[in-house]
């Protein structure tokens, strides 16, 4: 099974339709308010334009996407990269090919590209195994917000995919705060 990874293309906004309405089926049920649970073709290939959405192709079909946002976060205090609307064709799941995809962005994206030393999602706690499983894959909760549309307790994570790099910014962050 030969396996690619790359940024999605405009061309690619059908199959990134059928791929995240089909994975996003739990979050409607939910009735969560997340953009990418209720995407049309044009929201799709507006993500795919203003930010980097990267798929993994299995046998030249696109299996799993991930964004990385390139937008402005209204509701959270961070500068660290921002991943979203990470879905899975459910005709693949069960197999890693989401926790391939995932870290895949985390270690040659977000820390070898980008050189960040951690990176941000968000989910919400009443989604009965997203805050379960992405704790599960070493990302930590840092801050909650209950933004009273019906979400509930939505949770900003944070996994630190550089360790020595992560403490070295927190250390000068530290020795500012000292010395303001």
């Amino acid at each position: 099974m030969s396996e690619v990874y790359r940024l999605a293309a405009v061309e690619d906004a059908e199959r990134l339709l059928h791929v995240i309405y089909e994975a996003y089926e739990t979050i409607r049920e939910l009735e969560l308010h997340w953009p990418a649970a209720n995407a049309d073709l044009a929201l799709i290939q507006d993500n795919i334009t203003k930010n980097e959405c990267y798929v993994l192709e299995l046998n030249g079909e696109i299996a799993a996407t991930l964004t990385l946002s390139k937008e402005k976060l209204h509701s959270w205090e961070t500068d660290l990269p921002f991943v979203k609307w990470f879905a899975v064709d459910p005709e693949y799941q069960g197999i890693g090919i989401g926790t391939r995809l995932l870290t895949w962005v985390e270690e040659t994206i977000i820390r070898d590209k980008l050189g960040a030393p951690a990176l941000t999602l968000a989910t919400a706690e009443k989604h009965p195994w997203l805050l379960a499983m992405y704790e599960k894959k070493g990302y930590e909760r840092i801050e909650s917000i209950d933004r009273g549309n019906g979400d509930g307790t939505m949770h900003l994570l944070r996994k630190v995919v550089n360790p020595a790099l992560y403490d070295a910014q927190l250390r000068t962050k530290e020795e500012q705060n000292v010395y303001k």
